[in-house]
């Protein structure tokens, strides 16, 4: 028995990183899972690893035909739908001016913005049978400040938490809670390519904790906002950054 104990969530992008440590979170604290991701055999592995109390299926949040499928096959093996965590994502650097900028554009917006919409759309019928009904967004610290050359993924993580903030007010009539969290320099695969000397730099120089997190970190936020205590807590846009946001130099 745990707080989530009867309840169901739905995680995308969760075959590695923070969208693997939620789900593992999520299941610890009682919730049935959907473990999803476009690695269908990543999804299923992690599935596998939880347990009784997980399923995986294979997911591109990008496409709306597989998204429905997917949210009515999950809502019938579990039987509802409780919480739903938008956390599938892409990263990818360009400038303005370069010719592959319009394709990245509009891959990070499908992507990064427009899936968790689609995701929401498919999934609100379930929620709205439930009494304690969840949406966790997962944006970026790029969301409140930018790095060069990131332009179109900051673009598409501030759209996630306006994105967020205005469902919190549409849906609060209803009772269901949508909140955002924004995850500063996290140990992922998006930042497994960066050098450990970059990263200790970067963190010492940036991050008041003065290092890196961890998605399991991150994974505890998701699970407290999933909780159904956390009834008074909508339209909210949390930091998960080590101070990142707080710091000036």
């Amino acid at each position: 028995m745990g707080p989530l104990s009867g309840l169901v969530a739905l995680v995308t992008g969760a075959a590695s990183g923070m969208g693997r440590a939620a789900a593992e979170r999520l299941a610890a604290d009682g919730a049935r899972v959907a473990v999803t991701d476009v690695n269908g055999a990543g999804a299923a592995d992690v599935a596998a690893a939880i347990g009784e109390a997980a399923r995986g299926w294979a997911l591109d949040v990008a496409d709306d035909a597989a998204i429905a499928r997917v949210v009515a096959e999950v809502a019938h093996w579990a039987g509802g739908l409780d919480i739903l965590l938008n956390n599938a994502g892409i990263a990818g650097f360009a400038a303005l001016d370069e010719p592959a900028y319009p394709a990245l554009w509009d891959r990070m917006l499908a992507v990064n913005l427009s899936g968790a919409m689609r995701m929401i759309r498919a999934a609100l019928p379930w929620l709205r049978r439930s009494a304690s009904a969840r949406i966790v967004n997962i944006a970026s610290t790029e969301a409140l400040g930018a790095t060069a050359g990131n332009s179109a993924y900051a673009a598409a993580k501030a759209g996630v938490a306006g994105f967020t903030r205005a469902l919190a007010v549409d849906l609060g009539k209803e009772g269901i809670t949508v909140n955002c969290i924004c995850p500063g320099p996290i140990e992922t695969g998006m930042t497994a390519a960066i050098p450990e000397s970059d990263k200790l730099i970067y963190a010492k120089r940036r991050t008041a904790l003065r290092r890196y997190g961890q998605p399991a970190e991150v994974a505890h936020m998701v699970a407290a906002l999933a909780d159904p205590r956390a009834s008074y807590v909508t339209g909210a846009t949390i930091p998960v950054d080590g101070g990142l946001m707080a710091r000036n130099a």
